[in-house]
């Protein structure tokens, strides 16, 4: 991959997003069904896209909004709706819209007090609260974001009273639904006034920021944490937490200091990030340049995404730390410091997350839950508290109270974060330190990613491939213990491959938005092993799908040209003097 000269530099002018347009796009444009750019598409994280490009429209919110009410209406969901934006530009012309179909289909909504941002998590958090107890009139969830995405995007997510993301039956039903709507000219699709549906009875207040941050003490030791005195920083990156974080630190008497409050949907705030995007990830080097530069002021500095369900975390000790290696020191973490947790609590993590998790997971005798990406794969483990913590490796994660219940069944960036401050406090050693030492005992891995061009056809090939259909018996010089197509932890397909052997491994999987597939791999014997592993990925790939008639009587380890990783661009930018 190619870093842009741009990264880690203030975003300049010229890329702005032009706010007027962009709205304006979303209510003149009008979506054409038969294009399939241009459909209703519920991916990993619900339907994105761009007003300007005809992907988020307010077509497309109408559309998806009668869906959700009647879904609802079938599946007997009668109780409140939670509902929550984030802070880009379409994120308020959705809301509005989203409002108008709810009140029209007589939904009872819980709108923000003084009309505030509201962090996925939150919306996450008071379903769960309002449905503990309830085995009817249920509440479930809308949150407005597109995440991390660029300043141009929209975003629609749906969340059932189990107030996780939805899986693939409530999204596929709401996509088929939806896209029925928009070939039928919305026919269909009930719809009032805004000012009117401000007005009904059914359209409710909530304190969505007291409730979520007094409960925080049940979740994290708070009082150590107050105690200790830690000093820390974060960076909201002007979004939907920005005004949660001086609650918490006024309620909990913490030393933290919000060092950017800014809200402007340009996000003219931030450093580029690592393509030219203006992009709000808390696990980049590049859009995170301006805290990381604060490192040595603070303990500890912390930031989260748009919708507050990512974090970044950097300590003093090692910067900002990659996602996988916080998720290890926060797994080893908690499972020896949570005693009210069931001894049989296990840890969730993604296929392509670091084997450095399983490593830590055997040695503290927990079993281990590994899924295909996606955190909806957690929810019912969290739920009944089978399991303590689910992580993925795009930093979100999400762990059980104190007492063992579940807090959240969405990723919550704000935990894990305050998190870091605990672990800091009870070790008096931050998370960079303790990585350190469990790499010492256990390895230290080396994790990275390629991206390979793929047709629509292989994207589907790659999605369905067996074990059987790769040749290949050893990878990089060692033999190939595992294949898998499905995760272990609960035989769902991965949409790809992972090879795994007894020092490293790789996973293959298309991309859902481009003709390109990503290779994710690691090594735990250096990075030459692992430049190895990714260029005969490639070449493991590119067989399987050319070739259909399976047979593995041969090793094939062939090389592949070297394509630049994600990690040697990302040492490239330091060479010329950029921090880390």
């Amino acid at each position: 991959m190619k870093i842009s000269p741009l990264a880690g530099k203030p975003v300049e002018s010229s890329m702005l997003v032009n706010v007027p347009k962009l709205v304006s796009a979303y209510y003149t444009n009008i979506p054409d069904p038969s294009v399939s750019e241009q459909r209703i598409a519920f991916g990993t994280s619900g339907h994105r896209g761009s007003s300007l490009k005809n992907s988020f429209n307010e077509w497309h919110i109408l559309a998806i909004s009668q869906a959700i009410c009647q879904y609802r209406k079938q599946q007997g969901i009668n109780g409140p709706l939670f509902l929550g934006i984030d802070t880009h530009a379409l994120s308020e012309p959705a809301f509005i819209t989203v409002l108008e179909v709810l009140a029209a289909n007589g939904v009872e909504v819980m709108i923000a007090d003084k009309d505030d941002y509201t962090p996925t998590p939150v919306i996450s958090h008071a379903i769960l609260t309002y449905n503990r107890g309830r085995d009817y009139g249920l509440a479930d969830g809308i949150i407005i974001t597109p995440s991390h995405n660029p300043s141009d995007s929209g975003g629609f997510k749906y969340n059932p009273p189990h107030g996780g993301p939805a899986d693939n039956d409530v999204t596929g039903w709401i996509e088929t639904h939806a896209n029925a709507f928009l070939e039928s000219n919305l026919q269909g699709v009930k719809r009032i006034s805004y000012q009117k549906a401000m007005r009904l009875s059914t359209t409710h207040r909530h304190d969505y920021l007291n409730a979520y941050v007094n409960d925080l003490s049940n979740v994290l030791d708070m009082e150590a944490i107050h105690n200790a005195g830690i000093n820390m920083a974060v960076d909201p990156l002007g979004g939907a937490g920005v005004h949660y974080w001086a609650r918490i630190a006024d309620r909990y008497g913490l030393n933290l200091t919000v060092v950017n409050e800014i809200v402007d949907p340009t996000f003219r705030f931030m450093t580029v990030d690592w393509d030219g995007q203006v992009r709000m990830d808390p696990s980049s080097p590049y859009a995170m340049q301006h805290l990381i530069d604060l490192k040595n002021h603070f303990d500890i500095a912390f930031a989260c995404d748009t919708d507050h369900d990512r974090h970044g975390i950097i300590t003093r000790s090692a910067g900002l730390l990659p996602p996988n290696h916080y998720l290890s020191a926060a797994i080893y973490y908690l499972f020896q410091n949570r005693p009210k947790w069931h001894k049989d609590a296990a840890v969730g993590k993604t296929v392509v997350s670091s084997q450095m998790i399983d490593r830590i997971t055997r040695k503290l005798e927990r079993k281990l839950y590994e899924v295909p990406v996606g955190f909806k794969w957690f929810v019912d483990g969290l739920l009944d508290g089978s399991l303590g913590f689910g992580g993925e490796e795009s930093a979100g994660a999400s762990f059980l109270r104190v007492d063992g219940s579940v807090w959240t069944t969405d990723k919550d960036g704000i935990t894990p974060a305050l998190l870091s401050a605990e672990i800091t406090a009870h070790m008096g050693r931050d998370p960079g330190e303790i990585y350190r030492e469990l790499a010492r005992e256990y390895g230290e891995p080396i994790y990275d990613r390629v991206e390979a061009s793929a047709t629509p056809e292989q994207k589907q090939m790659l999605a369905q491939l067996s074990p059987e259909q790769i040749l290949s018996v050893e990878l990089a010089g060692e033999k190939i213990q595992t294949i898998l197509t499905h995760a272990p932890g609960n035989n769902a397909s991965i949409g790809g491959l992972k090879i795994i052997t007894e020092n490293g491994w790789f996973a293959a999987r298309p991309s859902g938005t481009e003709d390109i597939y990503k290779i994710y791999a690691e090594s735990f014997k250096g990075t030459d092993h692992l430049r190895c592993i990714l260029e005969e990925a490639q070449v493991i790939v590119n067989k399987a799908l050319t070739e259909r008639t399976p047979s593995r009587d041969k090793a094939q380890t062939s090389s592949a040209p070297h394509q630049q990783t994600v990690s040697e661009a990302k040492e490239e930018w330091r060479n010329e003097g950029n921090p880390n």
